[in-house]
């Protein structure tokens, strides 16, 4: 009989729930015993073919290097298991896994927010700040708000909007133009790479 969980439902071979955390959803690889099917393709230690066999012959010949009979492709028919040790197969798993993600950068989309009638000095230290983003090489968009009435002067948001361009035209790329989105002006700019 399957054993079965909190709420009465029957889990799979072996017990475990599956959790949406992910631990257990990890992909299920059959190791030594758990080898369901009565003939494998095997595979030997050094990446010879060694042929189809009955499944007792492998995981025999497995023993005797003292390594694990690993079913490899389960779908297959017959499937198809290499001898190998199992455990430097997961560590060196987790290892390609952890190198990937430190290779992996994250680009955000870091926005900084003006009004049309913003005075030089505020306007100085906004750009400050999309400087300081742009170093950390993440993106920029700028965004101009307009209120009221202040949407009849789009004009001058499209100047500020050139000025900032103008002292940062050494640093950025802009990737997307000034453009109106209902009541602001955005543009998007990038480092240059």
């Amino acid at each position: 009989m399957r054993a079965r969980g909190a709420w009465g439902w029957a889990l799979p071979e072996g017990g475990q729930s599956f959790r949406k955390g992910g631990e257990n959803l990890e992909k299920q690889v059959n190791v030594n015993e758990k080898i369901r099917a009565p003939e494998v393709r095997l595979i030997g230690r050094e990446g010879q073919q060694l042929g189809v066999l009955p499944l007792k012959k492998a995981l025999e010949l497995a023993t005797q290097d003292e390594l694990d009979l690993v079913e490899v492709a389960p779908n297959a028919t017959p499937p198809v298991c290499k001898i190998m040790d199992y455990g430097k197969f997961k560590y060196q798993q987790s290892k390609r896994s952890q190198e990937a993600k430190k290779k992996q950068t994250v680009i955000q989309v870091k926005e900084v927010k003006i009004r049309p009638k913003t005075d030089e000095h505020d306007l100085l230290v906004k750009i400050k700040h999309i400087r300081r983003f742009l170093g950390q090489k993440d993106k920029a968009k700028v965004t101009i708000l307009f209120r009221g009435r202040e949407i009849a002067y789009a004009d001058q948001g499209m100047k500020v909007l050139e000025r900032i361009q103008e002292e940062l035209k050494d640093e950025v790329v802009v990737e997307q133009a000034p453009k109106m989105e209902g009541r602001n002006l955005v543009m998007v700019v990038a480092p240059k790479s």
